[in-house]
Order: structure tokens, then sequence, then C-alpha cells
């Protein structure tokens, strides 16, 4: 099985395809999703926000399956993707939860610390915490920045991910996060996305420097006009690593890709704007348990449809990846 995934003619290239999805695309088929959300109390007495589909404010919602959908950098429950994978989840009968990193939720986190694209040390709090208290499998995605992270856990977990999850997928994530930083900090990207994240971003960083006074330098941050210059002053240090070479070097899953031992997919489309074809994995560089999906369309976290062949209700949707990734995913779970 794979995803053979063709852009609409009238979407045409990776920059188009990703804005036109986040913006304008169709998410789900039936009434907005909509989420209750539960704080958790994490284990250093800080807290991350938890959405629940439909109002399953418990996880312990039964034996169906539940997706935890982990969002991309500075999203949220209510980010494009996170609708889709939730109304394709609500069709299939499962239960589906996003947990927010910290200060994404729309509330600053108390502690020093904020999120980063290897949290995979947070991702496994999660992962456990779910599994323990729902009754059936779990399965898992995560977005961009999320699945890097997810991914980079699947593979410190090693043959122990599978008590934990039945299967994992990545989709769109910057798995070399050095080729992805650089290519997001030059030209069309550098202008429009860096500039998009950096606007929210900074002032977050900024009321965590009102936080704890001394985290960071403020007017080193207030000059930062790339990703690459964020991370040096905020993200690396906050996170315990020595500068922005050290953490893209360190929290890159593709190093690691071989060491997953559970049934795991790495989606990535080959005309991604942020991350670079040249950089994607490849069959040799990957474990026997990894899936790669490669389309030569669909952008970043893009994939519309054309709508009226497919989906005749929704012209211009985002159907197809989700369903896509929770096919693959529902192949994994166990037998009943």
């Amino acid at each position: 099985m794979a995803m053979n995934y063709q852009a609409p003619w009238w979407l045409p290239g990776g920059n188009v395809q990703t804005i036109w999805a986040a913006l304008r695309a169709k998410r789900h088929l039936g009434g907005k999703p909509l989420f209750t959300r539960t704080r958790w109390t994490t284990p250093d007495n800080d807290f991350i926000d938890v959405d629940w589909l439909d109002g399953a404010a418990s996880a312990q919602a039964g034996q169906q399956p539940l997706l935890v959908v982990f969002h991309g950098l500075e999203g949220s429950s209510s980010s494009h993707y996170a609708e889709a994978f939730a109304d394709v989840a609500r069709q299939r009968g499962w239960a589906c939860a996003v947990p927010h990193f910290r200060g994404c939720s729309g509330e600053l986190n108390w502690a020093p610390r904020a999120y980063h694209s290897g949290d995979y040390e947070e991702i496994d709090w999660i992962l456990r915490r779910l599994a323990g208290e729902h009754a059936g499998p779990v399965l898992a995605v995560g977005i961009s920045l999320g699945g890097n992270a997810l991914m980079r856990w699947a593979a410190e977990a090693g043959a122990d991910a599978r008590r934990v999850v039945a299967g994992v997928a990545s989709v769109c994530s910057p798995l070399d996060l050095a080729a992805s930083g650089w290519a997001i900090g030059r030209g069309f990207n550098r202008l429009v996305y860096t500039r998009m994240f950096l606007s929210s971003m900074v002032p977050k960083a900024l009321k965590k420097l009102d936080q704890h006074p001394g985290l960071f330098d403020r007017e080193r941050l207030l000059a930062a006009r790339d990703l690459y210059a964020f991370d040096n002053i905020f993200t690396a240090p906050v996170h315990g690593f020595k500068d922005t070479d050290d953490y893209w070097a360190r929290a890159s899953a593709k190093p690691h890709l071989r060491r997953i031992a559970v049934p795991a997919l790495a989606l990535n489309a080959v005309n991604d704007p942020f991350i670079p074809a040249s950089s994607l994995p490849t069959a040799q560089g990957v474990g026997t348990h990894v899936t790669l999906w490669q389309p030569k369309t669909g952008g970043h976290v893009g994939f519309p449809g054309a709508g009226r062949r497919v989906v005749p209700e929704l012209p211009g949707h985002v159907r197809l990846m989700p369903e896509a990734v929770a096919s693959f995913l529902a192949q994994q779970l166990p037998s009943p």
C-alpha cells in the first residue's frame, strides 16, 4: 500500500499546495470536530493541555483505537491537519486526542522550558500515560516537528515501543533538521514561513523571559531573523543543547530510523518547500519496520484533493492524506 498522490492541476508547486491546504481547503466531511480539554500536570510540575474529540474528556473511552495527533511547530488542535485527522478518526469510530506541546494551547506554560523538535521524553510521558489509561490500542501520528519527535521517541524506545503503541506515522517531518532549517531560512521560505513562525514564537519567548528573568538575552532575540538564530538564543540553550548545530544534530530522527522496532510510516512529499528532497531518508537508511512514502507532490502538510471525483462535498479538501495515513495505521492494529 502506498499513497499515490497527485496534486490538482490548478494547485501547481509545493508552496501553493502548502498554503492552499492550510488556509482554504476543506477539513471535514460533517460538522467541525469538537474538542473537550483536560489539563495534565507534568512530572516537573508544569502542565500540558490535551484536547479530546467529541467531548471524550477521559481516555477510558472503550476498546476502540485511540489516535494521538502530535501537532507541528506552533500548531494546535485547531490546525487544519489536526481537524482533518480528528474527522477521519470520528468516521472510523476511533477516539482521538491532540496533546499540545508546552505553550501551544493558548496559555503560556510555567516552566522555563517550552518544546523542541527532539522532545522524545515528553512524547514518552504522554504516550505511556495514554496507553495506561486507554483500554484499546493506541496509534500515533506526528505532523512536521511533532513527527520528528515521535520518530525520535520510537527509536529511543526500541522494542518497548510495541507495549505502548501499535503503530506510528510522521507526516512531512524534518527528519534532518539541519537540512530543513537551512531551507526554511532562504528566499521565499524566509520571507513567508520564517516570518510567520517568528511572529508567534518571539512574543511567546519574550513572555517566557518575563516569567524567568535572565533566561536569555532579550536584544539578541529581538534581532533574530531566522530559526537558526532563534534556536541559538532560545530553543537550544533552554533545552540543554550547546547551540543550534548541536540541537539540530542531536534532535534529528533520520540517523536513528534503523533503530525503530514498531511499525512506522514516514510520509514526505518530494516538493515540500521546507524539506530538501536530497535530505529525505532512503530505503537503505531505515530499518525493516519503517515504510517510506514519498509522492512527488503535496507540499508541506498539504496534499489537497481535487474534490469532485473523490469527495464531491469537498472541493479542495485535505482528506486524502489523513485517510491514507489512518489506513496504514489501521493495518497495524491487532486482530480482533
